[in-house]
């Protein structure tokens, strides 16, 4: 692909839409939200991946990723995001494998927000079957499968959790389909 394509069709509308599916997500771990849009990306790009980034990234976030010169293109010029080391990055996009929780920022005690989202591209999502999901957000139990999670997720998860308040946040995306995971929320092999 050369050239930059467009960004959302409808900037506020779209926009809004894909803060409420991520607003959505978040307060409801491993529910899968869709984004509705409909993006002519460069790749590896996917469309809930850039959906969450053009609804949430700005110049005052951040950013480092792993897919490559013509995706950070397209970022950077309708997120106008900086890029940094990713150890000091507000948003982190992995469209292959990420980096290790314990290698982003994590936030302090007295800033807890000021810790990192981790953005992963998955190869698919499923409700109902896979990991085990409890914690605020979730009544009893959620169970979300993940195709194309990370190895040793789970494990790195655990640990992340366990330095609350302090800690990173996941959302997973994979097509238009994406669901979050907070820091907060405990996960057990399914």
């Amino acid at each position: 692909m050369t050239g930059l394509t467009p960004g959302f069709a409808d900037p506020a509308l779209d926009a809004q839409a894909s803060f409420r599916a991520v607003l959505e997500a978040m307060s409801r771990p491993g529910r899968i939200q869709r984004t509705g849009s409909s993006l002519h990306l460069p790749a590896p790009l996917g469309q809930a991946t850039a959906a969450v980034l053009l609804a949430l990234a700005d110049a005052d976030t951040g950013f480092a990723h792993d897919a490559g010169a013509a995706a950070e293109a397209w970022l950077r010029f309708h997120c106008g995001m900086p890029l940094v080391p990713a150890g000091e990055a507000t948003f982190v996009l992995a469209t292959g494998a990420p980096p290790a929780l314990a290698t982003l920022c994590q936030g302090s005690e007295e800033e807890p927000q000021a810790s990192a989202t981790l953005v992963i591209q998955v190869a698919g999502l499923a409700e109902d079957e896979g990991w085990h999901l409890t914690g605020p957000g979730i009544e009893t139990e959620h169970r979300l499968r993940v195709d194309g999670a990370p190895e040793g997720f789970v494990a790195a998860w655990a640990a992340n959790r366990a330095g609350f308040p302090c800690g990173v946040d996941v959302v997973l995306c994979a097509g238009d389909r994406l669901a979050a995971l907070p820091r907060t929320v405990m996960i057990a092999e399914g």
